[in-house]
């Protein structure tokens, strides 16, 4: 008998609790219905004290499950959002970036158009694809050569200034020497005072600008731009801005410090003026022909 009992304690168990709740929801459901009572008696205070453990117990896995469930669901449900919300930031920021670079564009295609309508010579736009990193010289690499009609000695600006001057050419692509290549020398002038010199390049990022010290008048702030005279750049083109003036010494000559009109640390476009001075011509035509006897030029290349 008591191996029996034993057996079935558990079955008994859960029998009589089942028992138990069952007597009190009748007697409860009894006594809501005949006295509108809703406090428990202590019986049924008793049996609810003694299930409430049991039950939460027995409940508590199916508990965690759901919850671990609903969890698993939620985290998949957050990682989608977030996998989506990347994306549009990534949409946004693309977007951003495209009407950022449009702006700039607008302006300077702005710029271009005044620029081209204030010079009366053609000029040809060009891509920078190349920089010459060599210490000794400073030089870039455009895209257009002889088959569009760039010629060594064409002056090449962009719609700040002064870049440099085209150097070298192939069919497709020519060689400009910068405007910051110690080699390179411009006439030129201030425009507010009308004092003229000699615009040098450094070697450097800055530019000098010799000038006579008696009747000169150059101060911080001034803009020099191209005088029309050395047979180089035609008049009116901006070099650089006047950043330092030094104390006239016993010197003659005095030069000023420049800051370059052209960012040539962020050159991407230039413009070749498909234009030579006489100057120019003529330097160019004694590299590349010889002279006959009878004093006509002749070229000695194909």
């Amino acid at each position: 008998m008591r191996e029996l009992l034993a057996r079935i304690r558990v079955y008994l168990i859960f029998g009589v609790l089942l028992v138990a709740c069952a007597v009190s929801m009748l007697i409860d459901r009894s006594a809501l219905r005949e006295r509108g009572g809703r406090d428990y008696s202590r019986w049924s205070g008793a049996l609810l004290e003694f299930a409430a453990p049991v039950e939460r117990l027995l409940t508590a896995p199916v508990d965690f499950a759901l919850g671990l469930w609903d969890r698993y669901v939620a985290l998949v449900d957050v990682k989608h959002e977030n996998e989506a919300l990347h994306h549009e930031v990534a949409r946004l920021r693309e977007e951003a970036l495209q009407l950022r670079e449009a702006l700039v564009a607008s302006g300077r295609l702005q710029q271009i158009a005044e620029m081209r309508t204030a010079f009366e010579f053609p000029m040809l736009p060009a891509e920078v694809v190349g920089q010459d990193a060599s210490p000794w010289f400073r030089s870039i690499l455009i895209n257009r050569g002889r088959r569009q009609g760039v010629r060594a000695g064409m002056p090449v600006i962009n719609e700040e200034g002064v870049v440099g001057l085209v150097s070298a050419t192939s069919p497709r692509a020519a060689q400009v020497l910068l405007l910051l290549e110690r080699q390179s020398a411009i006439d030129a002038i201030v425009q507010r005072s009308r004092s003229r010199g000699i615009v040098r390049g450094l070697g450097t990022g800055a530019l000098g600008f010799e000038f006579v010290v008696r009747g000169g008048d150059v101060r911080v702030g001034d803009v020099v731009i191209t005088s029309g005279r050395g047979g180089v750049y035609p008049k009116g083109l901006r070099i650089a801005e006047v950043s330092e003036v030094p104390e006239p010494g016993a010197s003659l000559l005095q030069t000023a410090q420049l800051k370059p009109a052209v960012d040539f640390g962020r050159l991407e476009q230039a413009f070749v003026l498909l234009w030579r001075s006489p100057t120019m011509e003529l330097i160019y035509a004694e590299e590349v022909g010889t002279v006959s006897e009878d004093g006509v030029g002749r070229s000695t290349t194909p």
